[in-house]
C-alpha cells in the first residue's frame, strides 16, 4: 500500500511542478514516480511532455510509447501524434489521432489535428466519421460541426454541409464561421 501511495504523491507532484512550469523538479518526481512497481501511464505522460517543453521530439516519442506500453490509451496515441506532426511525419500523426479518437471520440486536441493533418494529405473523406462520432459526445460540439461542415463542403456535399450549419446557427445565430460558411454554400 505504501508504495501506490508513494507512487500516488511522486506523480501529483510531478503534475504541480510542471504545472508551475519547474520542469527539473517536475521530472524528478515524476522519474520516482516510475520506478514503483505497477506504475501506470502518468508519469511518463509527464517526462514526454518535458522532454517536449526542451525540444526532445526523439525522447518524447519514447516516452509516449513507453506510456502506451503500460496503459493503451487515447492520451498516449495523441501525444505520439503530436510530436510525429512537429517532425513533418503527417501520415503517422493521422494515425495515431485516428487511434485516439477511436478510445475517445470527442478529443478536441485530436480532432483538430487530425482535420489538419488530413487536409495537407487530402484525406478528408476519412475525417468525416470521426468528426460525426464526436457530435454525439463532444461538450464542443459547435465547433465539431462547423469543422465538420468545411469538410463536407471540400467534398462537394454542399446538402449534408447546409443542414449542419443551419443547426449551428439555429441554436447560436451569431457564429461567424458558420454564417459565412452558409453564405458560401448558397452562391
Amino acid at each position: 500500500m505504501e508504495n501506490k501511495l508513494d507512487y500516488e504523491i511522486n506523480n501529483e507532484l510531478g503534475e504541480c511542478y510542471l504545472f508551475m512550469g519547474d520542469y527539473d523538479k517536475a521530472a524528478d518526481y515524476y522519474r520516482k514516480a516510475a520506478t514503483a512497481p505497477n506504475c501506470g501511464a502518468a508519469p511518463y505522460m509527464g517526462l514526454a511532455t518535458i522532454a517536449i517543453q526542451h525540444g526532445e521530439y526523439d525522447n518524447a516519442l519514447t516516452l509516449y510509447k513507453k506510456a502506451l506500453s503500460v496503459e493503451n490509451n487515447g492520451k498516449a496515441h495523441c501525444g505520439i501524434g503530436l510530436v510525429y506532426m512537429q517532425l513533418g511525419h503527417n501520415e503517422e500523426a493521422f494515425a495515431s489521432f485516428a487511434e485516439t479518437l477511436k478510445k475517445i471520440p470527442d478529443n478536441i486536441v485530436a480532432l483538430n489535428c487530425l482535420v489538419r493533418v488530413g487536409y495537407q494529405l487530402q484525406r478528408v473523406e476519412e475525417i468525416v466519421p470521426y468528426l460525426e462520432a464526436a457530435l454525439e459526445s463532444s461538450e464542443q460540439a459547435e465547433a465539431v460541426r462547423v469543422a465538420l461542415a468545411g469538410c463536407l463542403m471540400y467534398l462537394g456535399r454542399n446538402d449534408e454541409a447546409r443542414r449542419h450549419l443551419e443547426i449551428v446557427l439555429g441554436s447560436n445565430p451569431e457564429n461567424a464561421g458558420a454564417k459565412e460558411m452558409l453564405n458560401t454554400v448558397a452562391a
